[in-house]
């Protein structure tokens, strides 16, 4: 695992919501948002580059800004990573799918293109769902409908609950004139609230824009 450091709980100002989120049996809380994605879909258009790692690269620098979305429940406590890396579906040729990771979003966009093509082969060569339980922690849990447009979406969760973020995005789709992409994404509400997720929203938006 990367870099990470224990929070302080006596002076964490979100003590009490998180004993209370997190004694609950479902401490899960999700939205889905169209986000605008016309001026980026354009780039991809224009420049042939992979749909997916694309946008995975924007949803893991965007992530990766907000604090919150870095922190873990650890030993009845908070750790909070430096960095996350993405773990995500890949679609395998008999119809199921595995699970590729990545590790760093801080390279320039083209190497990270280039890294990513090379570690999906890597990992369809792979083809596994199987990951070890002490490297997961600091992993944002990534995937996509690319078929579909849809208004919400139903996450599997395990029991007892995890607090990695799920981040899933489906098919754009036209609205007022400009295409959107559907963003879903499901945290655990003991440590992530309402406004870490508007914020995780704007920073996407951005991250669309800068690239």
């Amino acid at each position: 695992m990367k870099n990470y450091r224990y929070l302080d709980m006596d002076n964490y100002n979100r003590k009490d919501h998180f004993e209370y989120f997190n004694s609950l049996a479902y401490p899960y809380v999700g939205v889905t948002v169209n986000v605008d994605f016309d001026r980026l879909l354009c780039k991809i258009r224009a420049e042939k580059l992979p749909f997916f790692l694309t946008v995975c690269y924007c949803v893991s620098r965007a992530a990766n800004r907000i604090p919150e979305f870095r922190q873990r429940i650890e030993n009845g406590g908070i750790i909070e990573f430096d960095r996350c890396r993405t773990s995500y579906t890949t679609a395998l040729d008999d119809g199921t799918f595995c699970y590729c990771t990545l590790e760093d979003d801080t390279m320039p966009f083209s190497d990270y293109i280039t890294y990513g093509e090379k570690a999906q082969e890597e990992a369809k060569r792979n083809a596994s769902i199987s990951e070890e339980k002490e490297s997961v922690q600091d992993l944002f849990f990534i995937s996509t409908l690319p078929w579909i447009s849809y208004q919400s979406l139903v996450q599997p969760v395990p029991s007892p609950a995890d607090s990695n973020p799920r981040i899933t995005w489906g098919k754009y789709f036209m609205q007022d004139g400009k295409a959107v992409l559907p963003v879903s994404v499901l945290c655990n509400h003991a440590l992530i609230d309402g406004r870490h997720m508007a914020d995780f929203y704007s920073m996407l938006e951005e991250e669309f824009s800068r690239l």
